[in-house]
């Protein structure tokens, strides 16, 4: 596996910074016009194409919200965040993470994914927006020893040492920065309120610098939201 040392901590902490505090400082507008916000639910894929020494593919609920923000009448700028999770065990023969269920869990991770993006906005009829968005997000991924563990039962020694892999793993080569895509709808059920369907894609752009010998849909996201606007 190659490393580098690209988008480091102190890079990521600095992106994450500028992203809120430029959000916060927008101007607000009239009623109506300025910030509104969401929440929703998702059911996230995290393609694997480790089944011969992992467990099945992590398919996740996660819950979110976000923000948005009109720029101009055709435009928005959004900030969501989403959160999920799962179980990991770190590989060292392939020197990477592997999903793993409950039985099988080595290590706990919280993931809290940052949004931020651009919207367009199509109005098909006065109740109805069609949606097209694109920006970077970023996986804020916390990793701990899974929860239940028995020290008289399980290799405590390995599953800290696999559990701190697994954080440097994540944690370097810019591991944490994916794109993201995607399209929605929204239904306005009444005066402020809409109901909303999306579906995103999140693309591992740290492939192209890691050069990791992966499985080719290793990384990739996606999943379908339900999801609640009030303007």
């Amino acid at each position: 596996m190659k490393k580098n040392g690209f988008a480091g901590g102190g890079l990521c902490r600095i992106l994450l910074a500028a992203l809120i505090l430029g959000f916060i400082a927008l101007p607000a507008k009239a009623e109506g016009e300025g910030i509104s916000w969401f929440a929703g639910g998702s059911i996230l894929f995290f393609l694997e194409g480790n089944e011969v020494y992992a467990d099945s593919m992590p398919i996740l609920p996660s819950l979110g919200a976000g923000f948005f923000y009109p720029i101009i009448e055709t435009l928005r700028l959004e900030l969501t965040l989403d959160f999920y999770t799962t179980h990991y065990g770190f590989d060292t023969t392939y020197q990477r993470p592997i999903p793993l269920i409950r039985e099988n869990r080595v290590a706990r991770v919280l993931g809290f994914v940052l949004g931020f993006q651009l919207a367009r906005p199509f109005e098909i009829t006065p109740q109805l927006t069609f949606r097209m968005y694109g920006g970077i997000a970023a996986d804020i991924r916390l990793v701990f020893v899974a929860f239940g563990l028995d020290e008289s039962r399980d290799d405590m020694g390995t599953i800290r040492r696999e559990t701190e892999l697994l954080r440097q793993y994540f944690w370097s080569s810019g591991r944490w920065l994916f794109p993201v895509a995607g399209v929605g709808v929204d239904y306005r059920l009444h005066t402020g309120i809409g109901l909303g369907l999306d579906f995103r894609v999140w693309m591992p752009l740290y492939r192209v610098w890691t050069e990791e010998d992966l499985p080719r849909i290793e990384g990739w996201r996606f999943g379908p939201t339900v999801r609640l606007t009030f303007w």
